[in-house]
C-alpha cells in the first residue's frame, strides 16, 4: 500500500525499557540520525539509580527523550508524543507524562502474567480499555527481531538483545530519519564480532522494512531541517562539551592541564574524556578517593599546570578544605561540580541545582571563591573557558557549576573558530619583585594592581624561592603572621580580588522585547541561572505569544554578580527566580539586593517543565497588569501536531479496518 507521509514541525519521542535493553544506545543513536539530518534538537536520559535492580521492575526502567524540531528549540519537551515501551515496567513508569492521543508502540514479548505482576499491573492493560486515550500499536518487537536474525546462529538470549535496534529502525522509518549514520556506527563498534554485528545491522533495517510494509503504521512524518546560523555543527553533551573546554583552556594559556579526580556520577564522563587526550598536554590522575583528588589538582596549580577536579555535590563537601587551602595560597584551580540530587547520597542519577549555597558558603572562614554556571550543553564549553580564564587571571580556585541535566543531555553546538576562542595569560613570573641589587628579593603577595592577584611562581625558578601554605601570611613578603590587623587586611583582600572580577563581566544581557529595561511594556522580568535557561526561554516564549510582554535575563556568573544586576532588579515591577531548588539564588538576590524577588521551585530530580512555567510567568503578569493571561494555544510549535498526527493515523487505521472488513465480507460471500 501506499502510504501517506504528513509533515511535522516537532516531535518528542521517549524511549523506556529494562536498564539492560539498550535505551540509552537507541536513544542516542536517534538523536545522532537527527542531528545528521540538521534538526534541532534536545535530549534528556534519565537512568535508574538502582544499579542492579531486578529486571522487570519500576526502579530498573532507563529512558532516554529526544525532542526534535524544524525551528529552535530550547526543553526537551514536557510530555512524550510517542512512546517506545519495552516491557509492562516502562510502559507503567511512563505512561502518567502521556498525554491524551500520543502514540504507544509497545513490546508485546514480555506481557507475560509474572512480569505484569512485577510492573504492578494485576491485568494486561493491552486487553482492556485502560489505554484507550492513545493510540496503541503492540508489537512482538522481540519475537520478530529473533526471527530476523536466526541466521546468524545466536542464541535466543543474545538474539533478543538485538530488539532495541529493530525498535530504532521502525521509529527511524516513521520519522524518516537517515541510517546510514547508525549502519556505519553498528559496523565500527561490532567489528570484532560479526555475528553480533550482522545480527545488530539485520535488526535494524528489519525494524525499518516493518514500518514500511505492515498495515498497522499507515503514515509516515517528514520534519525538515532547522535553520541554523553557518557553520560546523556537531551534536554534543554537556560533559563532553565541558572536557572540550578545559582542554582548550589549556590550549589558549599554554598551560598543561592536570586532572586529579574520584569517579562519581554525573562527572565521571569529564574524567573519562580527558583520558583519550594526552596529545594536548593532558594529564589525568584516578585518585583513591575525594580528597586526594583535589589535593593533586591544587599541587600541580603550584608547579605551573592548570589544576582542575570534577565531582558532585558529596564530593564537593570532601573538597571544601582543600579549596579554603586554595583561597589561601590563592593558586588557579578549577572545581567542577556535576550537581544532582542530594543530600547525601540522594539522587544519584537525576538533577538539581541546590549545590550554590554550599559554593558560596561551604568552606570556614572568609573563603571567597568566583563561581561559573552552564546553561545548556553546548554552553559548557564557553563556561569551561571562562572559568579557567578567572582563575588564570585572578589566581584564585572557581567553581564551576554543571548538573546532571546538562551534562547527559546533549543539542547540537556550533564548533567555534580558533579566533574566537579568548587568549589567556598566565603571565608567571621571572624576576625579583622587592628591593633592589644584592637585596632583590620575591615576595610571593605583592599584587597586581588591576587584579589584586598575586604572582604565579613556578617551583625551581632561579631567584624566585618562596613558600605558600594554609597559614595566614603577611601582605607582601609571605612569612607567616598572626597580627590581628594583617589578617584582617588579607582577609579583605582577598575578598575585593574576587569583587574585582566583576570589573571584566560584561553587563547583563536582557531580553525584552518590549524595549530597554523599565522603558518598556513589560513589568515582569524571569531570572535564572544553569540549566533552567531552556524551560524559562520556552515558558517565556510562550507567553509573549499570548500577547503580554514579559523580561527575561540569565546569569552565568554568580560569584561576583554582573556590575549592573541590582539595577536591572530594580527596574521591574516583579521578578520572577525559577530554580531546582528551594530558593538558593533568591535567597542571595534577597540579602545583597533587598529586592522581594519571587521564587518558582522544583526539586523533583527533573528539568523543570516549561508549561508549568509559563502559567507562573502568566499568573504574575496578570497580578502585574491586572489582566488575565490564557496560554491556551501557546506550545512550542506552531500547531497541535500531536492531535494532527493522532487523527491522521487513526484516519488511516480506519480506513485500513474498513477495508479488511469488505475483503472478508467479499470472501465470505463467495464462499
Amino acid at each position: 500500500m501506499t502510504k501517506q507521509v504528513k509533515q511535522l514541525d516537532r516531535v518528542i519521542i521517549r524511549f523506556a525499557g529494562d536498564s539492560g535493553d539498550g535505551m540509552q544506545l537507541t536513544g542516542d543513536r536517534f538523536t545522532q540520525q537527527s542531528a545528521a539530518f540538521g534538526n534541532d534538537l534536545s535530549t534528556l536520559p534519565n537512568f535508574p539509580a538502582e544499579i542492579r535492580a531486578p529486571q522487570g521492575t519500576l526502579p530498573g526502567v532507563s529512558s532516554f527523550q529526544v525532542h526534535f524540531a524544524d525551528h529552535d528549540i530550547l526543553t526537551p519537551g514536557d510530555s512524550p508524543d510517542v512512546l517506545v515501551a519495552m516491557n509492562p515496567a516502562a510502559l507503567r513508569a511512563n505512561l502518567g507524562d502521556l498525554p491524551p492521543g500520543a502514540t504507544i508502540i509497545v513490546d508485546t514479548h514480555d506481557f507475560t502474567a509474572r512480569n505484569l505482576a512485577k510492573a504492578g499491573y494485576a491485568g494486561n492493560p493491552l486487553e482492556d480499555d485502560s489505554l484507550g486515550a492513545y493510540l496503541v500499536h503492540p508489537v512482538d518487537l522481540t519475537g520478530m527481531t529473533v526471527e530476523a536474525v536466526k541466521e546468524f546462529g545466536l542464541s535466543r538470549k543474545d538474539a533478543a538483545r538485538a530488539k532495541n535496534m529493530f525498535a530504532l529502525g521502525l521509529v527511524s522509518w516513521m520519522y524518516g530519519r537517515p541510517v546510514e549514520t547508525t549502519v556505519d556506527f553498528l559496523s565500527r563498534r561490532f567489528a570484532k564480532v560479526p555475528d553480533i554485528r550482522d545480527a545488530n545491522i539485520t535488526a535494524f533495517k528489519s525494524g525499518w522494512n516493518f514500518g514500511e510494509t505492515t498495515e498497522a503504521f499507515a503514515v509516515s512524518y517528514e520534519i525538515k531541517p532547522a535553520t541554523m546560523p553557518p557553520g560546523t555543527y556537531r551534536n554534543i553533551t554537556g560533559n563532553l562539551a565541558l572536557a572540550y573546554g578545559l582542554i582548550a583552556a589549556g590550549v589558549q594559556s599554554g598551560l598543561p592541564v592536570f586532572l586529579g579526580s574520584y569517579p562519581i556520577t554525573p562527572a565521571s564522563d569529564v574524567l573519562h574524556e580527558l583520558s583519550k587526550h594526552k596529545s594536548f598536554g593532558v594529564t589525568t590522575f584516578q585518585a583513591e578517593d575525594e580528597i586526594a583528588g583535589i589535593g593533586a589538582a591544587l599541587g600541580a596549580s603550584f608547579a605551573g599546570h592548570l589544576g582542575v577536579t570534577t565531582t558532585s555535590g558529596p564530593g564537593i563537601a570532601l573538597k571544601s578544605e582543600t579549596i579554603g587551602l586554595a583561597v589561601m595560597t590563592e593558586l588557579p584551580l578549577l572545581v567542577v561540580d556535576v550537581q544532582r540530587g542530594g543530600p547525601s547520597t540522594g539522587l544519584p542519577t537525576k538533577t538539581e541545582q541546590a549545590d550554590l549555597l554550599q559554593a558560596m558558603f561551604g568552606r570556614n572562614g572568609e573563603a571567597p571563591v568566583p563561581i561559573v554556571a552552564p546553561r545548556s550543553p553546548g554552553d559548557c564549553f564557553d563556561a569551561a573557558l571562562e572559568a579557567a580564564r578567572i582563575a588564570i587571571t585572578y589566581r584564585t580556585p572557581v567553581l564551576l557549576l554543571s548538573d546532571g541535566y546538562l551534562a547527559n543531555g546533549s543539542e547540537p553546538w556550533r564548533i567555534p573558530e580558533l579566533d574566537e576562542l579568548p587568549a589567556i595569560d598566565p603571565a608567571f613570573a621571572t624576576a625579583t619583585n622587592h628591593g633592589s641589587g644584592e637585596d632583590a628579593e620575591f615576595w610571593p603577595y605583592v599584587r597586581e594592581e588591576a587584579t589584586l592577584a598575586r604572582p604565579w611562581a613556578i617551583p625551581g625558578t632561579a631567584g624566585l624561592e618562596h613558600r605558600i601554605g594554609g597559614l595566614e601570611k603577611a601582605d607582601g613578603n609571605g612569612n607567616i603572621s598572626y597580627d590581628p590587623a594583617n589578617h584582617d587586611f588579607m582577609v579583605r583582600t582577598r575578598q575585593a580580588k574576587v569583587d574585582r572580577i566583576a570589573d571584566t563581566i560584561p553587563p547583563l544581557v536582557v531580553d525584552d522585547p518590549s524595549g530597554p529595561p523599565g522603558d518598556g511594556q513589560a513589568k515582569v522580568l524571569v531570572l535564572g541561572w544553569g540549566s533552567t535557561y531552556g524551560p524559562i526561554g520556552a515558558g517565556v516564549r510562550r507567553v509573549r505569544r499570548a500577547g503580554f510582554a514579559v523580561a527575561q535575563a540569565h546569569l552565568r556568573h554568580l560569584n561576583p554578580f554582573p556590575s549592573d544586576l541590582g539595577d536591572v532588579l530594580r527596574r521591574y515591577d516583579k521578578v520572577l527566580v525559577p530554580e531546582m531548588n528551594l530558593g538558593q539564588l533568591a535567597m542571595l538576590l534577597r540579602a545583597k539586593y533587598l529586592v522581594d524577588v519571587i521564587g518558582y521551585n522544583r526539586v523533583q530530580g527533573l528539568p523543570l517543565k516549561a508549561g508549568e512555567l509559563a502559567e507562573a510567568i502568566g499568573e504574575l503578569v496578570s497580578q502585574a497588569e491586572g489582566v488575565m493571561v490564557d496560554l491556551t494555544g501557546t506550545e512550542d510549535h506552531t500547531r497541535d501536531t500531536r492531535g494532527a498526527a493522532t487523527q491522521e493515523a487513526q484516519s488511516q487505521e480506519a480506513q485500513s479496518q474498513e477495508a479488511q472488513s469488505q475483503e472478508a465480507q467479499s470472501e465470505e460471500a463467495l464462499s
